[in-house]
């Protein structure tokens, strides 16, 4: 199926899932067919793998365990990489009116490693107009703001490559990117912007050409591009398919994630405008345990009693897909647990409270992290000072 096919059949999907808004249980294999991409294969994670260990790296978690799991031109980005072709990353995060969560780290750690596995640049977008845009709720630009700075924050504190990343406001940038943006926008009808986004009569013309905006760093430079980002983002990308190549550049490659499950169902997405869903990036370790106790949504037993007897749903418990998907990093380890709580012997609060410490645990490196990262100023190394940032802020997308 070529692109085109893929972005009108993605079209025609039901829209529970677009970049903008996740709706109800998310069925993953029939994403992989709607939004036009392939499942992750051995080959393919065979190669990550014996790379990883060139570079004194483990295999990601995030890959054994299937958290990323769908792509598109994979195969194309290690074919490049084993004949020492330059390759770049892009990921971003888009401000709202809340507090980054667990889930929000999930991208930008893989990414890291990414970057640590094919030692190459990478671009970070902070979208600060999109939510203005695409939320009636938030009236006025500035609404944002608040939540601009600190996410910038959480995200240098991951620790990329400082000589090598570049993190932009699309609203301080796009100055000089204006021009690039112009030859994006010419290349996208409005049909197309329409049938892949699902636009309405009622869509500001500024959603309209909000794609553009995304797409643009896929082009920075002339090289191949890899996006790691969740399985919602792909539209855009696949939209970039139809006209890269007539503009002179690659078709952008994606590595795709699934979300990291709601606290309050495995099925949901979890969501900082919802406490009851989210650990937050700035919760202490006492209000994390609150959390997981109170709203961790259990696979157990109604009773005691019957828990024993029949034992509890691991694919159902949040705190046992949690650890799964990127908590415990110790096959061995997860499988007794496994055994243990489906067995009846391990009960949910015990369960829980593994959860709890490994949660505890990562939110205090990561605020360790954030400590360093204002003391050391490296924010203005990764947006302005830093070897790649100067080039940016140097470059010329004209003609």
């Amino acid at each position: 199926m070529n692109d085109k096919n893929n972005a009108l059949e993605q079209s025609q999907t039901s829209k529970q899932v677009t970049p903008w808004d996740v709706k109800d249980v998310v069925d993953y294999d029939k994403l992989i067919k709607e939004f036009g991409v392939t499942k992750i294969d051995e080959e393919d994670l065979k190669y990550l793998k014996t790379l990883a260990q060139k570079r004194g790296l483990d295999e990601h978690i995030f890959l054994r365990r299937g958290l990323f799991y769908a792509h598109m031109d994979l195969k194309k980005v290690i074919e490049l990489h084993k004949r020492r072709e330059p390759i770049f990353l892009y990921t971003g995060r888009s401000p709202g009116s809340g507090e980054m969560h667990l889930g929000h780290l999930i991208p930008f750690q893989f990414t890291k490693y990414l970057q640590q596995l094919f030692d190459c640049n990478l671009y970070i977008e902070i979208p600060d107009d999109e939510k203005f845009l695409f939320k009636k709720k938030i009236e006025h630009l500035n609404d944002v703001e608040e939540f601009v700075k600190k996410d910038i924050e959480h995200i240098t504190a991951v620790g990329f490559n400082v000589d090598k990343t570049f993190i932009f406001r699309t609203s301080k940038y796009i100055g000089i990117m204006y021009p690039l943006l112009l030859k994006i926008a010419k290349k996208i009808t409005f049909s197309q912007a329409r049938n892949t986004f699902g636009f309405e009569g009622e869509s500001n013309i500024g959603q309209i050409f909000y794609p553009s905006i995304q797409i643009a760093p896929t082009m920075f430079e002339s090289a191949q591009c890899l996006i790691p980002c969740a399985i919602d983002q792909n539209p855009y990308f696949l939209l970039q398919r139809d006209f890269a190549q007539k503009l002179g550049f690659y078709k952008n490659a994606t590595i795709l994630s699934k979300f990291l499950p709601a606290l309050t169902g495995s099925t949901g997405k979890m969501s900082a405008s919802n406490e009851e869903s989210a650990i937050l990036l700035t919760d202490n370790a006492n209000t994390i345990k609150k959390k997981i106790n109170k709203y961790a949504f259990s696979g157990g037993q109604e009773t005691l009693e019957l828990h024993r007897e029949l034992g509890g749903n691991c694919e159902i418990d949040v705190s046992f897909q949690w650890l799964k998907m990127f908590l415990m990093e110790d096959d061995e380890e997860l499988e007794q647990i496994r055994i243990a709580y489906e067995s009846g012997k391990l009960l949910s609060g015990e369960l829980k409270k593994i959860c709890i410490e490994k949660v505890q645990n990562v939110i205090e490196e990561h605020q360790r992290r954030l400590e360093e990262v204002r003391a050391n100023n490296e924010v203005e190394i990764l947006m302005k000072t830093g070897i790649l940032a100067k080039n940016m802020w140097e470059k010329n997308f004209l003609d």
